[in-house]
């Protein structure tokens, strides 16, 4: 009995040990396979962090290359826009002084303006001055016109001159009269004394032709002006137009006599417009 007994004893201690070892070949096998798992989701994981790495390397290298490309289009538009600012400044500087040339050029129109419009009335009152001065004589004897900022007196051969000759008659010397009352007052205006003939020819002892008739019958109004009349010879020219400048029809006898005559025109002096013109 105490034999059998110890069996008994035997074999519940090695089914107890059998058991337990099983129980931790369990335990280890159950660790065992959880390790290679978590390796295999390790591995699984590091493959996807070595594509993302990859993916994201190649990313930076695209981002570093579009920067590099940012950089050099900066550069070029710095530059660009240097050199537009550059233009831009001269373009500035251009505008500037064209609008300053063109303030002195309004300036200038305006000044020239001013002394034009001075100018027309200027001759206006001449002009009236003449015609007042010469109411008494005739249309046949002389005429007074403006003309392109001028006044023109035409004065007849029948009011200054007898025929052929260059002598001023005392009627002719009465209109001179009046008419150097007004120049007398009047020191800024030029006169010019102009003879003028009909296309009939003359050839005498004292005119060799029409030019010298013309000439000399300006001269001697020119001399009755000054030396009479006390008109200042610096304002006056005289010059003959011979017959070369008729104003009517030299083949009828009324537009010869319109064609004999001495104009005397009266300009006012242009010295301040001349100025500012130049």
């Amino acid at each position: 009995m105490k034999k059998f007994g110890c069996f008994v004893a035997v074999l519940l201690l090695l089914s107890s040990t059998s058991c337990v070892t099983k129980k931790k070949y369990l335990i280890a096998e159950n660790g065992r396979l959880e390790a290679l798992q978590r390796e295999e989701t390790l591995k699984k994981q590091l493959v996807d962090c070595r594509d993302e790495n990859d993916q994201l390397s190649a990313r930076l290298s695209q981002l570093m290359r579009d920067t590099a490309d940012m950089r050099r289009n900066i550069r070029s538009y710095r530059e660009m826009l240097n050199t537009n600012l550059g233009e831009q400044d001269k373009l500035n500087e251009l505008l500037t002084k064209k609008m300053q040339e063109l303030d002195e050029r309004e300036r200038t129109i305006n000044q020239l303006q001013d002394l034009i419009n001075a100018q027309n009335e200027k001759v206006q009152s001449i002009l009236q001055s003449v015609k007042d001065a010469l109411m008494g004589f005739s249309s046949d004897e002389l005429s007074v016109r403006e003309e392109n900022g001028k006044i023109y007196v035409a004065m007849s051969d029948k009011l200054l001159f007898q025929s052929g000759s260059a002598t001023v008659d005392k009627r002719g010397k009465e209109a001179l009269a009046k008419l150097a009352e007004v120049l007398n007052k009047q020191k800024d205006v030029d006169v010019n004394i102009e003879g003028h003939t009909d296309t009939k020819p003359i050839h005498t002892a004292r005119f060799e032709d029409n030019w010298d008739l013309s000439v000399i019958r300006a001269t001697s109004v020119v001399r009755i002006l000054t030396k009479d009349y006390g008109v200042s010879p610096m304002q006056i020219v005289p010059s003959g137009r011979g017959e070369f400048m008729p104003v009517a029809d030299n083949e009828t006898a009324d537009g010869r006599s319109k064609n004999r005559r001495t104009e005397i025109i009266i300009a006012p002096k242009l010295d301040e417009l001349l100025k500012i013109l130049n």
